[in-house]
């Protein structure tokens, strides 16, 4: 097979990076863009973990079309019972069970015999292949597992049902050299391995996944597990970015294609970004801010001659606009609905109108409203949580040797009106003090990021955090010019997920946990 088949796992395995938790409509949303992007697998979730994974996968299989829709489940029948009632109405659906066969994961982690191990594989293969014709069975920690043995447990597998066996490299331990001879071994050892597609998801835990998944295609590999923007636990997965654009920037080296529509991979990693609370570092590759920029004489001038001097890749083959439509202040709601179209947002009128308002509010403190200004608005207005508190003003004084002190307004859902006063160690310390003696949601703050959308005095800026209440975290983000107007906006936007689930009576309890 000439093609490599992308297997996302941004809404599984990147979301059980810290703090990254979304809620299902979150994840609808995820899931339709990846389906622009044209992954051919998306897993959905790990419906056994609770109950709104579980409508989520369901919901994603419902709705999602194109993509074949996987949920993950451990080697356990009421796993794979709970996964197959998650993915039945997909219009392709996968199970994909996994179950250790390193001896450091069976002894220590699963008090399980290599013998038991092999017969439990075994069985829920089985099981799973009874509800659906699809399915993936992952050896986790596969690349510290005894090769004999682990040959032996993918042998009976295949003679099982499997259809897809994913080679885990779960903490990210193995090299390039070694995951070519793992994958290569396979096909030299492995009764059966013709009749399957091999599969390798990587971890970054030293840096090499993306190195360790291309050197498991070389070998024979057809399917690469990976993630929007490399997110997932500890140092995250491979990034289908960089595995996508190094498959078609060298060609020459891999001679393999993909699916991927790579004009659409900027937007699926600044909605993934957006919706997780996870900023993209300025230098990552492909999609990180920088990753087209130049400041050195030097290459200025070479690009200036001949793009390809300093660029091996097309700043508009992964979505970047060869011209931004600089809008301003005297720009009309069409020109406003067209460029958001370009965009690759589809708007009601309603979502049309508050997009709107925001953006004359800002065409009136900026020059130029450019196409990034645009996405921050789309990412701030239209993916907020039902607001049970909504902050109607926020006034600062601040200064040296003035105390910093903060004055603001906030609305109930129910009308009520409040307002407090409070000081701070800086503006936006006592803002929020000021906003915590009105909502009274005692919470943590762990992460808080603020960046600039755009260049100039004038620039949007971005602020992302995250908080922690009563042990589950929560990501909030918000877009102004004004920095503390900023993040009063996602100090705002973390409380309201936060008093929402508590709302629901329901948050993410921690019934299962998955690696691979």
């Amino acid at each position: 097979m000439d093609r490599v088949i992308i297997f996302d796992t941004t809404l599984r395995d990147g979301e059980q990076s810290p703090g990254a938790s979304l809620n299902s409509d979150e994840k609808l949303e995820i899931a339709q863009q990846l389906a622009r992007l044209g992954v051919d697998v998306i897993e959905a979730g790990f419906p056994i973990a609770s109950p709104d994974d579980f409508e989520a996968v369901r919901r994603i299989a419902r709705e999602v079309k194109g993509p074949i829709i996987a949920g993950l489940a451990r080697a356990k029948p009421e796993d794979i019972d709970r996964c197959w009632e998650a993915v039945r109405e997909a219009e392709r659906p996968r199970i994909h069970t996994f179950l250790s066969t390193s001896d450091i994961h069976l002894s220590h982690q699963f008090r399980m015999s290599r013998e038991r191990a092999l017969e439990e594989a075994v069985a829920m293969v089985r099981r799973a292949k009874s509800y659906c014709e699809d399915v993936e069975f992952s050896p986790m920690d596969a690349t510290r597992s005894d090769r004999e043995y682990l040959y032996r447990v993918l042998e009976a597998v295949i003679e099982a049902g499997a259809t897809t066996l994913n080679i885990a490299d779960t903490v990210g331990y193995i090299t390039p050299d070694e995951m070519y001879s793992l994958i290569k071994g396979m096909f030299e050892r492995v009764r059966g391995i013709e009749k399957v597609v091999v599969s390798v998801h990587c971890h970054n835990d030293l840096g090499m996944a993306v190195a360790n998944s291309l050197a498991g295609v070389r070998a024979g590999a057809r399917q690469v597990e990976c993630t929007i923007n490399g997110i997932g636990e500890r140092a995250g997965n491979t990034s289908l970015e960089e595995i996508v654009m190094a498959l078609n920037t060298r060609a020459d080296v891999y001679g393999l294609t993909t699916n991927i529509d790579t004009t659409q991979i900027l937007k699926t990693s600044r909605l993934v970004s957006s919706l997780t609370g996870i900023p993209v570092q300025p230098n990552k590759a492909v999609v990180g801010s920088n990753a087209f920029a130049h400041e050195s004489g030097i290459h200025q001038d070479g690009v200036l001659k001949e793009r390809s001097t300093y660029e091996i890749m097309r700043a508009e083959q992964v979505g970047y606009a060869s011209n931004n439509l600089v809008l301003g202040k005297h720009s009309g709601r069409h020109a406003l609905r067209v460029r958001l179209q370009e965009l690759g947002y589809q708007l009601t009128p309603e979502e049309l109108n508050r997009a709107f308002v925001r953006f004359k509010e800002l065409a009136d403190k900026k020059k130029e409203v450019s196409d990034r200004d645009l996405e921050a608005i789309m990412a701030d207005e239209l993916r907020q949580t039902t607001e049970t508190y909504h902050l109607d003003l926020v006034q600062v004084l601040c200064g040296e040797p003035a105390i910093p002190t903060a004055t603001v307004q906030i609305r109930t859902a129910e009308g009520q009106v409040r307002t407090a006063t409070a000081t701070g160690t800086g503006p936006v310390d006592a803002v929020y003090r000021a906003i915590d003696q009105i909502v009274g949601l005692p919470n943590r703050l762990e992460v808080y990021n603020v960046h600039s959308v755009t260049s100039g005095m004038d620039a949007l800026a971005e602020v992302s955090l995250r908080i922690e209440v009563d042990g589950r975290t929560y990501h909030g983000r918000g877009a102004n010019t004004d920095i503390v107007v900023a993040s009063a906006g996602a100090y705002m936007s973390a409380l309201n997920r936060a008093a929402a689930t508590i709302a629901a009576g329901h948050g993410r309890p921690a019934l299962a946990e998955a690696t691979v």
